[in-house]
């Protein structure tokens, strides 16, 4: 019987539910799969790309580790693409790839003063806060008012660290360093913007829910926002989601002192609606010091128009979380404009000629772009595989497919790859330091760390 051997590069949900649904799917071939991964643990931004505060993420990690755990898929962590392991290494050994590398970096913000000191990608801050290893272990955390610009789940997510208190996070898997900082942290006001209205915001009731839980933080949201034009009262009475967002913002409304922010807490969130982001302006030493916006309104087609009104936020810090962006992979095709591999349905095309690249397929958002949940990454999945099989005809045809051949390259290249194991390993350990805390686990940060534990050494 023919064997397909497979390279998935990315051990995150898109690369772990490929190799799942590829097992799991009719063929007439056998199935060896190895998982490669530039972290030394799996499941990619599930573990450094959700707040920690986020109880249902164990839930994701949970199916994700059943998967792992049958035994039948390889891992190979803190192995690089490009650097340990090429595109040509990969066809000496496999009969085709799939890419799952997904889309780490911020998109950009392109209005005047975006680079000043004091302006970050969240996707940065995010790496920080969830101990990614590649990342500074301190983040300035001086700024009293502090912008975040987006409204999608990521920027609530921020917001949300960003003015909750420290020691709430304590029954988490927060870092040591990241505790440290966020305790140190000098944040009184945090300010949401969105160029839409609250009936065409992108994130999702339960996170908006999670925010006016925070203790000792007040909500704070301004009436002349939800002056709703007939598609907004629409959307509210038509879709269940939008309902209940503006649910819960409606009863915000209703606090004492929303408007003038006149609660007692010793933090505010408050969120701006209808607030196009026009400028960063800086003060003599060039950090950031306002935010100016335009006020927007509708335009009747689902859309938003400026209407010329600019108004000015003092602040000293700002997040912009408007997308997350793929990275280019060497050796294979790039969309620059739009941050993705080029494919059709998962087939990776050439970038000029839109002609297939056989053997080479890629899956999750480093395919379809940085939208669209969990849900989306398992049909993204399926699709590639069911061209991944349909393909026979056009697999590379490996000179060396044995499976003892990577470890044997890897070990002559001196790459300290971690396997399954070595995760079992590490995620004990993490859980161990957290028990005499009383917390789930605390996180190992250092790569170098991270790696000596999970190889036993």
């Amino acid at each position: 019987m023919t064997k397909l051997r497979l390279a998935i590069v990315g051990a995150g949900p898109a690369g772990i539910y490929a190799a799942d649904i590829l097992l799991k799917a009719e063929r007439k071939f056998d199935v060896s799969i190895d998982l490669f991964d530039h972290l030394p643990a799996p499941y990619g931004l599930v573990r450094y790309g959700v707040a920690p505060d986020h109880p249902r993420i164990k839930g994701i990690i949970t199916a994700l580790r059943d998967v792992l755990d049958r035994g039948d898929i390889r891992i190979f962590g803190n192995v690089r693409f490009g650097q340990d392991l090429t595109l040509d290494d990969l066809k000496q050994h496999y009969n085709a790839v799939i890419f799952a590398t997904g889309a780490i970096k911020d998109a950009d913000l392109d209005i005047p003063g975006i680079d000043a000191a004091g302006s970050f990608g969240a996707a940065d801050f995010v790496s920080w806060y969830d101990g990614h290893p590649d990342f500074p272990r301190e983040w300035p955390l001086d700024a009293a008012s502090v912008a975040v610009i987006g409204n999608g789940n990521v920027a609530l997510d921020v917001a949300r660290v960003l003015a909750k208190h420290a020691e709430d996070l304590l029954v988490t898997e927060i870092p040591a360093n990241v505790q440290a900082g966020l305790e140190a942290s000098q944040v009184t006001d945090v300010h949401v913007f969105g160029r839409r209205g609250p009936a065409q915001v992108k994130f999702t009731p339960l996170e908006l829910r999670e925010l006016g839980e925070l203790r000792d933080v007040d909500m704070v949201v301004y009436d002349e926002d939800f002056d709703y034009d007939e598609a907004s009262r629409t959307a509210v009475a038509s879709n269940k989601q939008v309902m209940v967002i503006d649910r819960v913002l409606q009863s915000w409304r209703q606090r004492p002192g929303v408007n003038n922010a006149g609660g007692e807490a010793s933090r505010r969130l408050h969120l701006h609606f209808w607030a196009k982001p026009v400028e960063v302006k800086t003060d003599d030493s060039g950090r950031v010091a306002a935010l100016v916006y335009e006020r927007t309104r509708p335009d009747g087609q689902g859309g938003v128009i400026g209407t010329g009104e600019l108004r000015e936020v003092p602040i000293q810090q700002l997040y912009r979380a408007v997308g997350y962006f793929g990275s280019p992979l060497p050796g294979v095709p790039f969309d620059k404009k739009h941050g993705v591999i080029p494919n059709h349905e998962g087939q990776v095309l050439h970038k000029d000629s839109n002609e297939r690249v056989p053997g080479v397929y890629a899956t999750g958002w480093i395919k379809r772009g940085p939208v669209g949940l969990i849900g989306h990454t398992k049909s993204d999945a399926m699709e590639t595989i069911s061209h991944l099989i349909n393909d026979q005809a056009s697999w590379w045809q490996p000179t060396d497919p044995s499976p003892e051949a990577i470890p044997a390259l890897l070990a002559e290249r001196g790459v300290a790859w971690t396997d399954l194991d070595g995760w079992h390993r590490l995620d004990e350990h993490e859980v161990a330091l957290g028990a005499p805390h009383e917390r789930a686990r605390i996180k190992v940060v250092d790569r170098d760390e991270m790696v000596r534990v999970s190889r036993g050494e």
